[in-house]
């Protein structure tokens, strides 16, 4: 796979190719990584590459002509070009693995207020990592970058991908390492058991308890199989017998507070 990066400012990404996921899939030849200085392609002397915008409004935006220059020196047959923009698609991991598949994948960064439109209209898509604002798009691309090569065959290990988060639709387990014991924090005995089937499943409704807590969103839209079902009503169950729990608590310390003489 080769990525090609347009960007103002590509010193931004000095030392990313250092970490240790990421050269181990260059020197696999996993992936090749180029970074485009946009700069030069803006025309006069002072090689301006932002400018105010039509009709008035705060800040600058990135000039179409420099960056189109740009992108047209490292375009191919098969290129896929990204824009990375906070109003594009919310970027999530099945879009990291859809994007792992392009042979070369063209990301733009933007900065001050954004894109002139012409170059968002010359990119296969707009993506967001997030709804916040940052003060460009070489932090994007650098997330980006990172949440798709570590997927490519020859970064790690294909079993080390498969039980993460948003992998399965659903949050991670927790997991434990030595000591078993911590200050009193033990790890749960099912860990310690050696049943690999009920290791599973505990790991499983974990996950389950962690997403419905955390993004009930990831379950609305996740087809349930019937044992993640069945664990699923297990969960709303013990939560609402906590529930009840507690409001009887509540109720109870309230009373003693009533009850109590002056």
């Amino acid at each position: 796979m080769k990525i090609s990066v347009l960007t103002i400012f590509p010193e931004m990404f000095r030392g990313f190719e250092e970490e240790p996921v990421i050269r181990r899939a260059i020197l696999k030849g996993a992936v090749q990584i180029e970074y485009i200085d946009v700069r030069p392609f803006a025309g006069g002397s002072f090689r301006h590459i932002d400018d105010s915008t039509f009709g008035g409004g705060a800040g600058m935006v990135l000039r179409c002509a420099p960056v189109l220059k740009a992108l047209e020196t490292v375009r191919e047959s098969g290129s896929f070009t990204a824009a990375l923009t906070p109003a594009g698609e919310k970027y999530d991991q099945l879009m990291a693995r859809e994007l792992a598949q392009k042979e070369h994948l063209i990301l733009l960064c933007g900065h001050y207020e954004g894109f002139d439109q012409r170059i968002l209209s010359r990119a296969d898509r707009e993506i967001s990592i997030g709804d916040y604002i940052l003060t460009g798009g070489e932090l994007a691309a650098r997330v980006v970058m990172d949440s798709i090569i570590r997927l490519l065959e020859g970064s790690l290990r294909a079993e080390s991908t498969a039980e993460e988060s948003f992998e399965n639709g659903l949050l991670e387990y927790p997991q434990y390492t030595r000591p078993a014991d911590y200050c009193g924090e033990k790890v749960p005995e099912v860990l310690l058991s050696g049943d690999h089937e009920k290791v599973r499943k505990w790991r499983l409704k974990q996950s389950l308890a962690l997403t419905l807590k955390r993004r009930p969103d990831l379950l609305e839209k996740r087809i349930l199989t019937e044992e993640e079902r069945e664990l699923l009503s297990e969960l709303i169950e013990e939560q609402q017998m906590i529930s009840q729990t507690e409001q009887e608590q509540q109720i109870l310390s309230e009373t003693e507070k009533e009850e109590k003489p002056l």
